[in-house]
């Protein structure tokens, strides 16, 4: 019976397979490192909680800052696996503006070791190629600016300031969560409400303006202001 000799392709492609999965177990490993010990871990502490040498830990990324990349993608995957039902969740619209907040939030508080060595960036010995935080908040904010054009749109409104207005909010909730973790004078809860009511009460504010009644409590269905 005749043997089937795989050929140079098949053994590369085992070969990758092998190092995808390397490289994602030493991912992991750094996020334990990270939770364990904090955002300014070295290559030394990932190295001792994967089991593994530095050299090893250099033949699957090419430098600290390739690790440092593939942690903030796993860091995105993290984030967006819990905001992404909340962002295109339907309802009332203080529902769903408290589910996207809380949803970051809970992200953080879950894992603020990581998202600290995440934004800060301190892991790496040079500019990297990429901004993962940009890219995050570029990325939630561009799913903002839809959800708030469309609302806006269907009380017959213009909708061109919904992407700065989106942006505006993505940084103001960042920014109040970095205060929040660095305090935690409040719980989850209450930050959650209270940043939610002021961002309601801001499209709130603007709807009126165009003389237009929203029900937070109601679904999203137009509604005119009687002259």
């Amino acid at each position: 019976m005749a043997r089937t000799v795989k050929g140079p392709d098949a053994r590369r492609e085992r070969w990758k397979g092998h190092r995808e999965q390397r490289r994602a177990e030493f991912v992991e490993a750094t996020i334990a490192a990270v939770a364990r010990k904090g955002p300014d871990v070295g290559m030394e502490d990932v190295a001792a909680e994967a089991g593994v040498s530095k050299p090893v830990l250099y033949r699957h990324f090419t430098d600290k800052s390739d690790l440092y990349l593939a942690v903030g993608q796993k860091a995105t995957e993290l984030l967006m696996d819990r905001m992404g039902p909340a962002l295109i969740a339907d309802g009332p619209i203080r529902g769903r503006i408290l589910g996207i907040v809380d949803a970051y939030l809970s992200v953080i508080e879950e894992n603020p070791n990581l998202y600290r060595f995440v934004v800060k960036g301190s892991f790496v010995d040079r500019p990297v190629e990429k901004d993962v935080v940009a890219e995050d908040k570029n990325l939630i904010a561009s799913t903002l600016a839809r959800i708030l054009g469309d609302y806006l749109r269907s009380f017959e409104m213009d909708s061109g300031g919904a992407e700065p207005w989106a942006h505006a909010l993505v940084g103001m909730v960042q920014n109040a969560g970095d205060w929040w973790l660095d305090r935690q004078t409040m719980s989850r809860t209450n930050l959650s409400e209270y940043l939610t009511t002021l961002i309601w009460h801001a499209i709130d504010g603007l709807l009126r303006s165009a003389g237009v009644q929203a029900d937070p409590a109601k679904p999203l269905t137009p509604l005119r202001l009687v002259d």
